[in-house]
């Protein structure tokens, strides 16, 4: 509930302030894309399973299933990625040279990532790696534990790891100690704080926006990939069912954080927000101070 509210605010805001939108804002609304798909197409039959006490569907629903969760798994990530580096590359360039990053670069960029994502997603179904139920039984993804025993499974899992794990997280990593190491310089050159740019300023509240939404999804995922890491050279059946849950159940929770993160560092985002009207025409009108003490109702809803 909390991801699709969110990010349904993220991509409302977004369509209705599209043409001030800047480049880079397009792969903050990729990531809300793929962070709405995930909760739409794969959320809801998990639920039901766990209800279920048991999978539903059979072995379609859980290939289903796995496969959308590595698809927009994989396009997070690589969208972190890309939005790390143009981060780096706007801070470590003039102001003619960051405006050379266009909408259609970012387009392509966008395209790219779809592109990549679906295509690590389609290799288990034509032979090169295995999708399969998670341990605790009412999720399905990977098939971890199947490699420690086959090398085309080890094959697929090392590169997966290596290409979509690894290295976006040492690109992500990388970028944003380059970007920090700028700005300390930066600041130092300015002895009073009062002389600071507030172009400078805005660019390190972006900066630190950008970062807080990757170590949230990165801390959200790396429990998880530890354990499904483990599984590949050891028997799943030795872990606890709630060893093995609390670690997805951990991950999954990352599509809801980041408009939570927008909201507390986007004027611009609180302010759409607060102005936001739904397609029914209900409108949220939040109680100034003068008018709590007629109402006690924090907010109210008319039609």
């Amino acid at each position: 509930v909390l991801t699709i509210l969110g990010n349904s605010a993220v991509l409302a805001t977004a369509v209705k302030r599209s043409s001030l939108l800047k480049s880079p804002e397009l792969l903050t609304v990729n990531l809300a894309v793929a962070d709405i798909g995930m909760a739409i197409s794969m959320y809801p039959l998990a639920i039901a399973s766990a209800w279920n006490h048991a999978w539903l569907g059979g072995d379609a629903s859980c290939v289903y299933y796995a496969l959308m969760g590595f698809l927009f798994g994989v396009c997070s990530m690589m969208t972190l990625c890309a939005m790390a580096v143009i981060r780096f590359l706007v801070t470590n360039s003039s102001k003619s040279n960051s405006n050379k990053i266009t909408k259609n670069t970012v387009r392509i960029l966008i395209t790219f990532i779809w592109l990549y994502s679906l295509l690590w997603a389609i290799l288990p179904l034509v032979g090169w790696g295995y999708y399969g139920p998670e341990p605790f039984g009412i999720s399905c993804t990977i098939a971890w534990s199947k490699f420690h025993n086959s090398s085309n499974g080890f094959s697929f899992i090392l590169s997966m790891f290596l290409l979509c794990t690894v290295l976006p997280a040492l690109t992500i990593v990388a970028c944003y100690l380059g970007i920090a190491w700028k700005v300390h310089k930066a600041y130092q050159e300015i002895q009073n704080i009062d002389r600071i740019p507030n172009a400078a300023k805005l660019e390190k509240k972006l900066t630190l926006m950008a970062v807080l939404i990757s170590v949230g999804f990165l801390s959200s995922w790396t429990p998880y990939a530890a354990a499904s890491f483990w599984s590949i050279f050891n028997s799943s059946d030795a872990l606890q069912p709630i060893v093995t849950l609390l670690p997805c159940l951990f991950a999954k929770s990352s599509t809801a954080y980041n408009p939570v993160i927008y909201y507390i560092f986007s004027k611009t985002f609180r302010r759409e927000i607060k102005q936001l009207q739904c397609c029914c025409g209900w409108r949220v009108h939040f109680f100034s101070a003068d008018n709590s003490a007629e109402n006690p109702v924090s907010m109210m809803w008319s039609g």
